[in-house]
């Protein structure tokens, strides 16, 4: 098993939210030795659960001191209720492990009123692969821990695809018409790494507007996908204002999208390394409490920049192309945004081999930044 980046608070109760297939369950397990388990994926405890929340002192022996972990406690969300009276009258410490906030929002006393901290548990990063790491195979099968140890990655990824439509969306009840949404998943996937054009992706997938965008807000709830904003902070140009989307790991991502014999491959390619580059941006800003938001910025005149990390440390701007070879085009978004923006520190990431520097622009190696990423953003 690799070592996570995640750490956990020692003495308060927590959230524990990230996809199915991140590794959660694995991590609590080897983390928590000797807390006491409760699985709702398993029928008899979840109906017991269902039946009646107040059971759940009854797994708890007298004077316990250690952790209890209810793993996908989003599928009884009334046990928050129950959790919080726990909390307050023995001062027990919960580990409630979620693959969705739909329901707990819906239904939980505001994910227990602060009385219990949140953190997200994202796909491996090239700092948790170490020597393992290797960029061709996270393009093509992300960084889920199966498809970073499976035998056969794809056979995996299509399985997990499958697993998600019928257990996450069929068994919770989000959708009636399991076949709309496996349509509307694979016209998704075409707007990954794009501006999102919603009308477009119903009309790709005939199915009405509203229905689609419920169905991308679905998939934001079940932490499999997410909507970045546009950067608009002292804007000094006419800006984009549709948010970008991302399904949240390139194997998924990959996993989802159709190749045709008139689908460019390259197109494909370069999205998924923007994916890439998502997915370690919002882990290493997690795991590591560095306190940005990410954003893009495209201008009305298609000046673009792939992400934009805002926070109290200061705005560090990124551009990713997996070419060997850097032209000025290339680096036309970044220089326009520190035109605007001269305090940013910006860094163009490259499939090259030599670390180099264009006047206030880094550029790296694809090699190693990613191994670098923690100090690059975090100073």
């Amino acid at each position: 098993m690799y070592s996570r980046l995640i750490q956990a608070p020692a003495n308060k109760s927590f959230f524990l939210f990230g996809p199915r297939g991140t590794g959660k369950t694995t991590w609590v397990k080897s983390n928590f030795k000797n807390a006491i388990y409760l699985d709702l994926l398993e029928a008899e405890i979840y109906n017991d659960f269902l039946a009646n929340p107040q059971r759940l002192e009854n797994f708890i022996q007298k004077n316990f001191s250690d952790w209890i972990i209810i793993d996908e406690v989003q599928r009884v969300p009334e046990l928050l209720n129950e959790v919080h009276r726990l909390i307050e009258k023995y001062g027990y410490k919960f580990i409630l492990t979620g693959s969705s906030a739909r329901k707990l929002r819906r239904k939980g006393p505001n994910l227990l009123a602060g009385r219990a901290l949140t953190y997200s548990f994202y796909p491996l990063t090239a700092l948790e692969l170490g020597d393992d790491f290797d960029i061709n195979h996270s393009l093509k099968y992300g960084g889920l821990p199966n498809a970073c140890t499976d035998e056969d990655p794809k056979k995996y990824l299509e399985s997990y695809v499958k697993t998600y439509l019928e257990e996450e969306i069929q068994q919770e009840g989000l959708t009636r018409n399991l076949g709309a949404f496996s349509r509307f998943l694979e016209a998704a996937s075409f707007s990954q790494a794009s501006v999102l054009n919603i009308s477009r992706v119903a009309e790709d997938c005939s199915i009405e507007r509203k229905v689609v965008e419920n169905y991308f807000t679905i998939l934001e709830d079940l932490l499999i996908g997410c909507r970045v904003p546009v950067f608009n902070r002292r804007a000094k140009r006419r800006l984009m204002v549709h948010p970008k989307f991302y399904f949240f790991d390139t194997g998924v991502y990959r996993t989802l999208r159709p190749m045709g014999p008139l689908d460019m491959p390259e197109e494909a390619e370069g999205h998924a390394v923007e994916t890439l580059l998502f997915q370690e941006l919002r882990a290493i800003n997690d795991y590591f409490n560095l306190g940005y938001k990410i954003y893009y910025w495209r201008t009305s005149s298609n000046m673009e920049v792939d992400f934009v990390l805002y926070g109290q440390k200061g705005i560090r701007i990124f551009e990713i192309k997996r070419t060997r070879r850097i032209n000025s085009t290339m680096l036309k978004g970044l220089k326009a945004f520190l035109k605007d923006y001269p305090s940013a520190k910006a860094c163009f990431i490259y499939g090259g081999n030599r670390q180099l520097r264009e006047g206030d622009i880094d550029i790296i190696p694809i090699s190693h930044f990613f191994k670098k990423l923690p100090a690059i953003i975090g100073g």
